[in-house]
């Protein structure tokens, strides 16, 4: 009787276990999708700061690698600071500060790759709004509508959101714009964004399968 409950009982933690992994694998302790993009990249299921695909994460300042209270001017670590791309940066990517050396922070051109490869709907999953997105390959992630953090407060969450890249504008004040990816229900596009706004990080990976 006592095999038939552990027999059982494993089967459940079995079933647990598969049901709860979104990805395709792990790198660092953290998951990633292979969404069978050209480029080979894989995205991984959740922002940083976050435990699940629909839940919001952090929020950073462009080339910081810590939240704060406030987001302004003020507290800006890095207006001013001519740095074209700091993706696998330790010092400033927040991917890869907390997440380990296998994660970062997208450049804008791998975000115009997911833009331009996948397909995007506007879903709401487990009560929370954003963008499905769909590679080649029929494999999708969940980009929750996180909203941004501009001062003290929490702004558009559940409407629109923030995502920023690691590429610096390097046009009319390049020195403090970011390209950052921003959406809506009815679109998405790459923009730029001052450095002080709060935007969430989605972070990508490298690792060879």
């Amino acid at each position: 009787m006592k095999k038939i409950y552990f027999i059982m009982a494993l089967a459940c933690m079995m079933m647990v276990s598969c049901g709860s992994k979104e990805g395709d694998g792990k790198t660092d302790g953290h998951e990633y999708v292979d969404l069978g993009l050209p480029s080979g990249l894989k995205w991984a299921t959740c922002n940083v700061g976050a435990k699940s695909s629909e839940k919001y994460g952090d929020y950073f300042a462009w080339g910081e690698t810590e939240t704060k209270e406030t987001y302004d001017d003020a507290s800006c670590l890095n207006y001013g600071n001519s740095m074209p791309d700091f993706s696998g940066n330790v010092e400033y990517d927040a991917a890869t500060a907390h997440w380990g050396e296998t994660w970062r922070t997208p450049k804008a051109i791998e975000w115009k790759e997911l833009l331009d490869e996948c397909t995007w709907e506007w879903t709401t999953q487990k009560e929370v709004n954003g963008y499905k997105v769909t590679g080649p390959n029929g494999r999708n992630i969940f980009l929750p509508a996180t909203g941004g953090r501009i001062g003290i407060g929490l702004y558009g969450d559940g409407d629109s959101a923030y995502y920023w890249s690691s590429t610096q504008s390097g046009g009319y004040d390049g020195d403090s714009y970011a390209y950052y990816l921003g959406f809506g229900a009815n679109i998405k596009e790459m923009l730029l964004h001052f450095f002080c706004v709060g935007c969430s990080i989605r972070p990508v990976t490298d690792v060879v399968e």
